[in-house]
């Protein structure tokens, strides 16, 4: 009975005193706690535990919290923040696996844990059956169907790479790119291991996704024309980021065409069932994307000098051909000199009918002129000539009169002007004057402003003034001036 307290009391350094009345030590709970804490992680230091994962909870802080089991006791474990984020696989529950990491106690709940430090699995086939368990309900959404399956571009303008930027995987593909044909190449750097490689492999294919077409109005990245996502050979586990069911999710919804080059040509990620073509390492699927320059000059060069060869060769058999024809038509000579012939015989016959139509008309009329009457002609005549006298005469009548009318109105017309002038010429010899101003002739005084310069017409002359004096203007009733009756 003495021998636990006393390991305990070693643990923790000097025994407290017996109480009295007993000789066995007395503790708080807090200093129980502690010994049992140190006396643990004293004596499991370092220990590797293999298990089942249970109730796995990856809390708000970063830290994770879970429980190995097997068919007879349950050990929690706790995986702190940064130790989570350098694990090579995701802990998901019922993966066996081997955790490293050294025992301790949480005396806030009287319970001894696992503080994990590497987690491995216990050994490839349960991983492998966790694989395929996940394999089979992704086909089961239809995300592996072939008829989702897009056509890769011929020749891509823009290829976007999602890899690590350091590796060599990179090197490989753009050494690849520039010697079968150099394209614009965009690379999205992404980590290919750890925890949080699986998250950012997805952000960059969503990302690529995202981008705008390239043209004018897009002032950022291009969107690819084809993605290229890559990464170098490894274990089944450094390649389980290519495996986790967002990496997975994100290609099968990508709209731009996929390639996945992830490890070797023995390596199959779920990423590989996802994408729209699978090459068998990173420098093969630079190979899918972009064809052989010097191939397809080559090809061209080969395919202009077909067309040529087959232009030439059907121009010669359509030359061969016309000329068979020509050979089985008429000399158009012989046409021509047949038309000609006839177009003089018709000419000829034309200028024959000619004359006899025109001496059969000639002795028409000698005909119809013999049939008149001289003395009814000669009757005719005279009639005519009285008619035409009789309308002479009144046409002559008529235009006297008509003359005698307009000198009259011009008589008259040059009486009445000749009486204005000697009226206004009569009335300046009496005495009257006409007053003249800047806007013509003045009628009324109250117009004339003093100090104007007016000018006077008299019967001999003209003579200016000037207006002056302040009397008011008189004003009189005037008749207004104008033609008078003559009768």
């Amino acid at each position: 009975m003495t021998d636990q307290p006393l390991t305990v009391a070693a643990a923790w350094g000097e025994p407290p005193a017996p109480s009295p009345g007993s000789n066995l030590p007395e503790y708080s709970v807090s200093e129980l706690s502690l010994a049992l804490k140190r006396s643990i992680e004293d004596g499991f230091g370092q220990v590797r535990v293999r298990g089942e994962i249970s109730g796995f909870k990856r809390h708000g802080s970063g830290h994770c919290y879970f429980a190995l089991k097997d068919s007879d006791a349950v050990l929690d474990a706790v995986c702190w923040r940064m130790t989570a984020q350098r694990l090579a696989l995701k802990p998901e529950d019922g993966m066996e696996v081997v955790c490293n990491g050294r025992l301790t106690t949480y005396p806030g709940r009287s319970k001894y844990q696992l503080v994990v430090e590497s987690i491995e699995l216990a050994g490839i086939g349960a991983l492998l059956r966790i694989l395929e368990e996940r394999r089979q309900r992704l086909a089961a959404e239809g995300l592996f169907a072939a008829e989702r399956k897009k056509k890769l571009p011929f020749l891509p303008g823009i290829i976007g790479i999602v890899t690590s930027p350091t590796g060599a995987v990179i090197r490989d593909i753009l050494h690849r790119l520039a010697d079968r044909f150099p394209r614009h190449v965009l690379i999205w750097p992404v980590a290919v291991q750890g925890e949080s490689a699986a998250a950012q492999v997805a952000a960059a294919i969503d990302g690529f996704n995202r981008l705008g077409p390239a043209g004018p109005g897009n002032t950022g990245a291009p969107r690819p024309d084809l993605i290229i996502v890559a990464r170098g050979g490894g274990s089944l586990e450094d390649l389980m980021a290519f495996n986790e069911e967002i990496v997975v999710r994100a290609a099968a919804a990508s709209a731009i065409p996929l390639i996945s080059a992830v490890g070797h040509e023995t390596d199959t990620t779920l990423i590989d069932h996802a994408s729209d073509r699978r090459a068998p390492t990173p420098t093969a699927a630079a190979e899918m994307a972009v064809p052989v320059r010097l191939d397809l000059l080559a090809e061209l060069g080969g395919k202009s000098a077909r067309l040529a060869g087959g232009l030439s060769r059907l121009l010669t058999e359509r030359r061969l051909h016309l000329a068979g024809l020509a050979r089985g038509l008429p000399d158009p000579r012989d046409l021509l000199g047949a038309a000609a012939q006839r177009l003089d015989d018709r000419g000829e016959r034309l200028r024959l009918a000619i004359g006899t139509r025109f001496t059969a008309a000639w002795q028409r009329l000698d005909l119809a002129a013999s049939g008149l009457r001289p003395a009814a002609l000669a009757a005719d005549v005279a009639r005519a000539r009285e008619r035409f006298a009789d309308v002479e005469r009144r046409l002559a009548d008529a235009m006297g009169r008509v003359l005698v009318a307009k000198r009259d109105a011009t008589d008259n017309f040059a009486g009445r002007l000749a009486t204005h002038s000697e009226r206004h010429e009569s009335l300046l010899a009496r005495g009257y004057v006409v007053v003249h101003g800047a806007g013509g002739v003045v009628t009324d005084a109250a117009k004339v402003k003093p100090g104007a310069a007016l000018e006077l017409e008299f019967y001999d002359g003209k003579i200016g003034v000037i207006a002056g004096g302040s009397r008011r203007p008189v004003r009189r009733s005037v008749p207004p001036i104008g033609q008078g009756s003559l009768f």
